[in-house]
C-alpha cells in the first residue's frame, strides 16, 4: 500500500488535502496536515483501540511476512511501505551524484525531520540531534560528561546492557565507580523506585542513568521524580527513552529532564539506523561530542552529528514515519498497544503457573510485558514457539525473573495475538513435548 492509497483509505477531508497542497513543498506543516484528517475518526482512544475497521488499513500498510508472527517489535520494528518507499526514493537521489546531492540537496532537508521530532517532543529544533540509535545518543552523554577517578555513577540493574558496558569501560579507562542496584519487578509503587535511586546518591555521585521504559519488562519509570531527586543534589541525569518515544504519549516538559535519547526504528517505525538526542539548550556546551567538532560548534546541537559521511535516505524518511505516527494519533496508538498487550497477558495470567513480570495497571506499562511459566525454561519455550508455530519472541533473563518479552505493534492482528496465547496455553496443558 502506497501513501496515496493509505491516505485515501483513512479518508482525509478535502480541506486537509487542500491545506497540504498549499503548504511549502517538503515542509513539516505540509506533512502533518496530510495526516491530520484521521483525528476526525469518531470515538475515544480506548474505543478506537477496539475498532478493527480503523486498524485494518494500518495493518495492511506494513509489508511484513504474515507467515511469521513477530512479537519482538521492541528490538527493532518494521517500517510501513510509505517509509520504505521514501527511503528508496531518497537513496536514488543520493546516487545520482553523491558528492553534490548528498551534501548540497539532502543535508539541508534534515532540518524538516529535526523540526518534526522537536514537535513530537515539545522542544526547540535546535535542541534535537539526529543520531543512528539510542545507544549512540546515550554514549554521547555517558562519555560526554567530564568525570574523574573516584567519581560515582548510578544505574539500576535492569538498564540496557550496552549502557552498563559503557560505564564499565569508563571504570576501566578513567577509574570511575559504577553503582548498580535492583528495582522491583513488577513495580507496584513508584515511590520505592525513586527511593532506590535517592538512597544511593552521595557526595561522590556525578551521574545518574534512568530508563523511561525498562527494556526487560516494559515498566514505565517515574522519570520526572528521579530527575528531580538528582537535580536537588546537583547531579545530572541521563534519560534512556529508547522504548518510550512514539510509544508512551509525553512531552519533555512532563519529564523536566535536561536530555533524552531514543531510537526511532522501534515504536516510530522509522528506518533502521535512526535515533535522536535531545539536550536542553543551556546544557549543550558542557557535553563533549563522541566525535570531534570545532570550538565554534560548542553550543550547537549539531556537533553531536559530526560522524563523517553517512547516508541521508534513512534520516530523510523519518519525516514519513512521523506523518504516519501523527495520522494514527499518539493516544490512540498507545491505547491500541495496551489493548493488544492485555488481550494475551490477562488471558494467560488467569493460569496459576503463569507469572507476569510487568504491572498491567494503567500508568505502569504500555505496549509490552514479560511472561514466565513455572516449570518451563524460557529459552526452550521461545524455541518451541518459533519451531512449531512460527511465533518470534525474545527471552529475558535477570536474577529476579526470567520470561518471554512479548511486544506486538500496531500492525499486529488480533488473530496473531491469539495464536500466541493459544500456543502458550497448549504448553501449559500438555508440556513442551506434546504441545
Amino acid at each position: 500500500m502506497n501513501r496515496r492509497t493509505f491516505l485515501a483509505t483513512i479518508q482525509i477531508p478535502a480541506a486537509a488535502l487542500a491545506a497540504r497542497a498549499a503548504a511549502p513543498r517538503g515542509s513539516w506543516a505540509g506533512l502533518m496536515t496530510a495526516a491530520a484528517g484521521v483525528a476526525e475518526h469518531p470515538g475515544t482512544p480506548v474505543e478506537t483501540a477496539r475498532d478493527e475497521s480503523f486498524w485494518f488499513p494500518i495493518q495492511q500498510a506494513y509489508p511484513v511476512d504474515r507467515s511469521l508472527v513477530n512479537l519482538n517489535n521492541g528490538g527493532v520494528a518494521p517500517s510501513p511501505a510509505v517509509v520504505l518507499d521514501a527511503m528508496k526514493r531518497h537513496l536514488d537521489v543520493t546516487n545520482q551524484a553523491p558528492a553534490y546531492t548528498l551534501w548540497q540537496l539532502q543535508e539541508p532537508q534534515r532540518e524538516t525531520c529535526r523540526s518534526g521530532l522537536a514537535s513530537v517532543l515539545g522542544c526547540d529544533p535546535d535542541e534535537v540531534a539526529i543520531t543512528r540509535n539510542a545507544s549512540e545518543s546515550l554514549e554521547i552523554l555517558q562519555y560526554g560528561f567530564d568525570l574523574k577517578r573516584g567519581d560515582e555513577v548510578l544505574c539500576c540493574d535492569q538498564d540496557y546492557p550496552r549502557m552498563i558496558t559503557t560505564f564499565k569501560q569508563r571504570e576501566r579507562r578513567d577509574g570511575i565507580a559504577l553503582k548498580m542496584f535492583p528495582i522491583p519487578a513488577p513495580c507496584e509503587d513508584n515511590a520505592k523506585v525513586v527511593a532506590a535511586y535517592e538512597e544511593r546518591m552521595t557526595e561522590k555521585t556525578r551521574l545518574v542513568l534512568v530508563s523511561h521504559v525498562i527494556f526487560m519488562t516494559g515498566a514505565i519509570q517515574p522519570v520526572r521524580e528521579v530527575v528531580a531527586a538528582a537535580r536537588r543534589r546537583g547531579i545530572p541525569a541521563i534519560v534512556d527513552g529508547a522504548h518510550a518515544f512514539a510509544h508512551v504519549p509525553f512531552k519533555l516538559p512532563d519529564l523536566a529532564c535536561d536530555n533524552y535519547s531514543a531510537s526511532l526504528h522501534k515504536w516510530l517505525s522509522a528506518p533502521i539506523g535512526t535515533g535522536l538526542l535531545h539536550v536542553r539548550r543551556d546544557r549543550i556546551k558542557e557535553i563533549w561530542p563522541l566525535m570531534a567538532a570545532s570550538p565554534e560548534q560548542d553550543a550547537n546541537i549539531r556537533k553531536f552529528e559530526e560522524i563523517g559521511t553517512h547516508p541521508a535516505a534513512n534520516t530523510l524518511a523519518i519525516a514519513e514515519a512521523l506523518a504516519f505516527h501523527a495520522g494514527i494519533g499518539a493516544d490512540r496508538k498507545f491505547a491500541r498497544l495496551v489493548y493488544l498487550r492485555d488481550r494475551w497477558a490477562k488471558r494467560l495470567a488467569a493460569n496459576d503457573r503463569v507469572a507476569i513480570h510487568t504491572n498491567l495497571k494503567p500508568g505502569f506499562s504500555g505496549a509490552f510485558a514479560t511472561v514466565g511459566i513455572e516449570g518451563v525454561k524460557t529459552a526452550e519455550l521461545a524455541a518451541h514457539l518459533f519451531a512449531k508455530h512460527r511465533i518470534f519472541t525474545v527471552g529475558i533473563s535477570h536474577p529476579q525473573f526470567e520470561g518471554l518479552r512479548v511486544s506486538p505493534n500496531v500492525y499486529t492482528t488480533l488473530n496473531e495475538v491469539d495464536r500466541f496465547a493459544d500456543a502458550v496455553e497448549a504448553v501449559l496443558k500438555n508440556g513442551l513435548n506434546k504441545a
